[in-house]
């Protein structure tokens, strides 16, 4: 009964917090961010909120030729927060926060292929890790800020 009530306790402060996160706990993310893998080259850019939504679009580039984009945004919905991503100009695809801390934030969609889960995190470093996990083998993009 102890164990329950415990389990229960914590099940409402994460819930709590989960649904009390707003625009300054994602702001870690806004930004100009870019990072490589071998010969691909990676972007994402991250706008302020404002109106209750931030956009972010990102960019994969082998050498000089474009060979993958995506379409992407947060939105702070009156119960919740939500990271929908368009990949390619494709339908969208929602999923909702599950977890948020200092610099990093969980989003998760468990009837989505591949990912399944999406995780930010700015390490101390200062770079932006972006990890992918679900039915294809788990991926990880270190991203360093860009100033221009």
């Amino acid at each position: 009964m102890l164990v329950r009530l415990a389990l229960a306790t914590l099940a409402a402060t994460l819930t709590t917090a989960v649904f009390a996160a707003g625009p300054a706990d994602l702001a870690f993310m806004r930004g100009s961010w870019e990072g490589r893998d071998g010969p691909l080259t990676f972007e994402e850019r991250w706008t302020d909120e404002a109106g209750g939504l931030m956009l972010g679009v990102s960019r994969t580039l082998k050498g000089s030729r474009a060979v993958g984009f995506e379409f992407l945004r947060v939105e702070f919905r009156k119960d919740t927060v939500v990271y929908v991503a368009q990949p390619g100009g494709k339908p969208k695809t929602e999923f909702r926060l599950t977890a948020s801390g200092a610099n990093s934030a969980t989003f998760e969609n468990p009837a989505h292929d591949h990912p399944k889960l999406i995780r930010y995190l700015l390490n101390a470093e200062g770079e932006l890790v972006a990890e992918l996990e679900g039915a294809e083998k788990p991926q990880r993009f270190v991203f360093k800020p860009v100033s221009r």
